[in-house]
């Protein structure tokens, strides 16, 4: 049997994650909760016989999606998922965020830009849950509750659900990707990947992060959802209104786009039709607008 592009995607990224469990011990996944992550998620099952031997990491902002989260605890309880999530608890109890200062005036230095905000409750949040200085609770799955864990070992080895024809910044990834002991991305400073060879041995100290869909684009994304059947948000799909959205985020911050795809097989056919091959994919992520620099000035301080 001829193997497909997406039957050649899925064991690259399932080669990648093995690679990852064998050489990083102290290893963990961003699970966004979005359809990247979600299917970086089933390609780890895969790679694994069904089980993830590692945590998954959500990093909850506060104003995440009430059905984002109601999805995360229902999945992560019908997989037996170790489940792990962090918040930047004291920006929240300050307000120190968008949405608590945006009704103040122009020129107020307490007021924060979405991009402000984007740093203190996604990239200071989750450095502070992967070195361990933060606080992190875990799902018990027998209750469902969530519930202080203790445990503060740091994670050095970080899998993302990144893709580079995403944003632009993605696309200057690699496949293991240093950062320095901060969590800081030196876009320069990124070892050389030709013909599958993937360097694997850091320098102590070295935080990595890991991208098995690097390769990976929109429309091969939502082919394997529909290949493999794998559930996603009901958000991504036109409830009635013309309206979905193509990428999840902070509820003060994205917007839905213009589409009447109310399943996935038409999602794909959108795609494939070419009539969003003007409009980018995070058009609707509001931060991303902000300023000079984007996306890329946040994943340089450690965001995903």
């Amino acid at each position: 049997m001829t193997a497909t592009a997406l039957d050649r995607l899925e064991s690259q990224s399932v080669y990648i994650l093995r690679e990852a469990y064998k050489h990083f011990e102290q290893l963990c996944m961003l699970w966004s909760v979005g359809k990247d992550s979600t299917v970086m998620l089933w390609l780890a099952r895969k790679a694994f016989f069904g089980h993830v031997p590692f945590p998954l990491v959500h990093i909850d902002t506060g104003f995440e999606i009430p059905e984002v989260l109601a999805y995360r605890d229902r999945i992560a309880r019908e997989l037996g998922l170790f489940m792990v999530y962090g918040a930047n608890e004291a920006a929240l109890q300050a307000k120190t965020t968008f949405a608590d200062t945006r009704s103040l005036p122009e020129g107020d230095a307490r007021r924060l830009t979405r991009k402000q905000c984007c740093a203190l409750l996604r990239t200071q949040a989750l450095r502070q849950t992967l070195d361990g200085s933060g606080p992190r609770y875990r799902l018990d799955l027998a209750d469902g509750q969530w519930k202080p864990w203790e445990d503060k070992t740091p994670w050095n080895g970080v899998i993302v659900g990144a893709r580079a024809d995403e944003e632009g910044s993605r696309s200057k990834e690699r496949y293991f990707s240093p950062r320095d002991k901060h969590q800081q991305w030196d876009v320069g400073d990124q070892p050389p990947e030709f013909w599958n060879q993937f360097k694997t041995d850091f320098a102590p100290g070295t935080h990595l992060r890991i991208h098995p869909l690097l390769d990976w684009t929109e429309l091969n994304i939502w082919e394997y959802i529909e290949r493999e059947q794998i559930p996603v948000v009901p958000l991504y799909f036109d409830r009635g209104d013309g309206l979905r959205y193509r990428s999840l985020g902070c509820t003060p911050c994205q917007e839905p786009i213009c589409s009447t795809a109310r399943t996935i097989p038409a999602i794909i056919d959108e795609l494939r039709s070419g009539q969003l091959r003007d409009i980018a994919e995070r058009s609707g992520r509001l931060q991303d607008h902000e300023g000079r620099g984007g996306l890329e000035s946040l994943r340089r301080d450690g965001y995903m």
